[in-house]
């Protein structure tokens, strides 16, 4: 009993970390494909510290990279700051800025590329505090998730489930 009190109130802790998190789906209901216009998607989006992108394809056929302004304007892997390949790709936006993202599988120069600017919430109290300066330039380097709400509530869990 007491452990399920615990496993309750973990997860309301860490409900209450992302409450104010967006989950922007790249495409919609058309995910993130050929031949799509991804710019005029973007448009339609406002994208805020915290929140997340999601990529939703056939694995194995697409993938997503992180890359610079650079590697957008001409479909290259040109700073490269993160890749990911599953199929169902949850992608957090640590801060603000611009963010480039392309298909590696030459799909790029078929439409497979989006650019979004993020914003610091001017709603409520910041769920996610500015990053400290980190050594590395990458937005998805070690250290920028998870969020320090969801590890504090997943260790004050754990420490709950063990007592």
């Amino acid at each position: 009993m007491a452990a399920s009190r615990a496993l309750m109130l973990a997860v309301a802790v860490a409900a209450v970390g992302f409450s104010g998190a967006t989950d922007h789906i790249v495409g919609a209901n058309r995910g993130w494909n050929p031949n799509i216009n991804y710019s005029s998607w973007s448009a339609n989006q406002t994208f805020f510290a915290g929140d997340l992108i999601s990529f939703r394809y056939q694995k194995g056929t697409h993938n997503v990279f992180a890359v610079n302004e650079t590697g957008y304007d001409n479909c290259t892997m040109a700073g490269v700051t993160g890749n990911w390949t599953s199929g169902k790709d949850f992608i957090p936006l640590p801060g603000p800025g611009r963010y480039f993202f392309i298909c590696g599988n030459g799909f790029c120069q078929a439409g497979m590329k989006v650019a979004i600017t993020v914003h610091w919430s001017d709603i409520g109290p910041q769920i996610y505090p500015p990053p400290a300066p980190a050594a590395s330039s990458s937005p998805f380097a070690a250290g920028a998730w998870p969020p320090a709400t969801l590890t504090a509530a997943l260790g004050a869990a754990a420490i709950l489930l063990l007592y």
